[in-house]
This record gives C-alpha cells, sequence and structure tokens, in this order.
C-alpha cells in the first residue's frame, strides 16, 4: 500500500504537468516533505480510500521551497508541510494565491547541541545554526530573544534575521543554513535549531533539546490549497481524513508528546 501511495519527487518531476488536477473529484495530488509526516498523510489516504473512495497520491519532497512551487503551477491539489507564517511569507515573496483548507499538527522547534548539554554553557562566540527559510529564522531568533541569549530589535517580527539583532551580549555567530541540512552541521557548530519534521528522523529528541517550544506555539502546520479549492468536496474529504484519531496515534507513535493536533 505504501508504495502505490507515495512517490518520490526525483519520480514524478518529468510528469507533473501543469493545470489542475483536480480534474476528477475521486483522485487527488498531495505534497508532503519526506519523512515522518508523509508516514502521517499515508494514514490519511488510507482513510480516504476506506471512508470515501478518494485516492491520495502522495508525492514526496526534500526542501520547502518546491511544494509550494508545484501546488501554484497546478501540479499538486495541496500541500502539507508548512505553518501558516512561512505560507504568508512565500506568498508575500512569490505572488502565490493560496488558502488554508485545515490544520495538521504543531511541530515545536528545538535547539540542539552534540557538545554542551545547557545553554549556561554554552561559550562566548558560540556559532549557532539556523534554518534560512523566511520564517524558522525568525521563528528561532525569537527563541533566542525569550531566553535572554539576544535581543531583537523588534522580537513579534515573525521574519528576523540575525541583521535584526539589537544586541549580541555573548557575539554569537550565526550560520544560516537549509532546514533538511541542520542535523548534518550539528557537529560542526555549538547548537542548532531543527525543525522536529528533521529532528526526529536524525534521531534527535525534544526532550535533549537546550532550547524549545511549548505546546502554545502558533506555528500550526496547514493543509494548503489554491484559493478557491478549500472548499472542494475531495479536499475536505482529505482534511476530514486527516482529522481523525488514527493520524493522532501515528503521530504519537512517531513523535511521542511532540506533535500535537491543531485542529482540537
Amino acid at each position: 500500500m505504501r508504495k502505490s501511495l507515495i512517490s518520490t519527487l526525483a519520480a514524478t518531476a518529468l510528469t507533473l504537468g501543469a493545470g489542475s488536477a483536480l480534474a476528477e473529484e475521486h483522485a487527488i495530488k498531495v505534497g508532503t516533505v519526506a519523512g515522518p509526516e508523509t508516514e502521517l498523510m499515508q494514514v490519511a489516504a488510507e482513510t480516504a480510500q476506506r471512508e470515501y473512495g478518494l485516492d491520495v497520491e502522495i508525492i514526496e519532497f526534500t526542501d520547502y521551497v518546491t511544494p509550494n512551487a508545484a501546488l501554484a503551477d497546478g501540479s499538486l491539489d495541496a500541500n502539507a508541510f508548512q505553518h501558516e507564517p512561512y505560507m504568508r511569507a512565500m506568498v508575500e515573496d512569490r505572488g502565490y494565491d493560496f488558502a488554508i483548507a485545515g490544520y495538521t499538527f504543531v511541530y515545536p522547534i528545538g535547539a540542539y547541541s552534540e557538545q554542551y548539554d545547557s545553554i549556561e554553557a554554552l561559550p562566548e562566540g558560540a556559532t549557532i545554526a539556523l534554518p534560512n527559510d523566511p520564517s524558522n529564522e525568525g521563528r528561532a531568533l525569537i527563541l533566542m530573544h525569550n531566553e535572554g541569549l539576544i535581543e531583537l530589535e523588534d522580537p513579534t517580527f515573525l521574519e528576523a534575521t540575525p541583521l535584526d539583532i539589537a544586541e549580541n551580549p555573548h557575539d554569537f555567530e550565526f550560520r544560516e543554513i537549509e532546514a533538511a541540512q541542520l542535523p548534518r552541521v550539528l557537529p560542526d557548530v555549538d547548537m542548532a535549531f531543527i525543525n522536529n519534521t528533521f529532528a526526529q528522523p536524525a534521531g534527535l529528541s525534544l526532550d535533549d533539546a537546550l532550547i524549545k517550544e511549548g505546546p502554545e506555539s502558533p506555528y500550526v502546520n496547514l493543509i494548503v490549497v489554491r484559493s478557491g479549492d478549500e472548499d472542494r468536496k475531495a479536499i475536505q474529504q482529505l482534511v476530514d481524513a486527516y482529522q481523525t484519531e488514527e493520524v493522532v496515534a501515528k503521530a504519537a507513535e512517531l513523535f511521542g508528546p511532540q506533535a500535537v493536533p491543531g485542529w482540537k
């Protein structure tokens, strides 16, 4: 069943055509980022097939940019990988016309270190790796601000970068890295902020993070579609199939308490 549901980006790049794939309401294509979130969508796809006769083809990606480009050009009917601040930043930057069809989970971001077991142990001038996408970088910096490690000019600005740091009393050096690569660079830096999407497959537990978000985080992940498609029957069936106890149970298996349902 898994092989029939999941297609990799490499295998489908040449066959994904422009134009809406919603020509038939009983079959849709959904983009996810490779890893545990794809496994959650697989459970939802099985439920959608069983309950609604809806065939869900899952297209895996390995970055945070291509799934939105594929959605915008009609290669996908929906994607499920991003939170709202990131989506809004991409819409503003690239002019996408997207809408939120439903909510999935909050995956707290954490700061990890292979060398130090507490924030207090970080040395002066420590090298900190940050995700380089527009909103998750700000998300990490806001956590550092809240911990008193730095002072941001505006701690409510979700797209903050190191250029927005007003005070850096510990002379931290910042490296901006693609989110998927952060677990690989962890041995080479003093601390790295890593999304749970990539932390969990790398064997990192949020319990070991030096800094982490709590369940009050506003960064709920979404099921995103092109504007006008959010009320379509097939999309709502996908959302309903995702927001089930079967998916919650799978999230608990994969993430433990680090995946908080965003629709409850």
